[in-house]
């Protein structure tokens, strides 16, 4: 299985985190199931921008974004090459690093 090392971030994982993911499921639903609490407004839908990770390492094993990920990723807060939305990120056979972004463009969180 590969793991997925969430850096640390003071909201949503203080000390980091190294997840075990599955193959075929979402860098966001392998966070959620680890009690990682990524803002996701749309439910998933590729419709905002709040689950906006960078993926620092591993970003080559994620099949391309398509261009309704792209447009939204357009209006991300600190944009990166390496930026995907993590509803739509599908974890593949390799190891992911990944860090969540100080900020997001939503400015109050939705409680999922």
């Amino acid at each position: 299985m590969p793991q997925i090392v969430f850096l640390p971030h003071a909201d949503h994982c203080p000390e980091g985190a190294v997840v075990e993911a599955r193959v075929g499921e979402t860098v966001l639903d392998a966070a959620l199931r680890s009690g990682i609490d990524i803002e996701h407004a749309c439910e998933k839908s590729c419709a905002c921008t709040t689950c906006h990770v960078v993926i620092r390492e591993g970003f080559a094993s994620l099949e391309a974004s398509d261009e309704l990920e792209d447009d939204m990723l357009d209006k991300a807060w600190g944009l990166e090459p390496d930026s995907r939305l993590s509803c739509q990120a599908v974890v593949a056979n390799a190891d992911l690093v990944v860090e969540i972004p100080k900020y997001t463009i939503n400015q109050v969180s939705e409680g999922h």
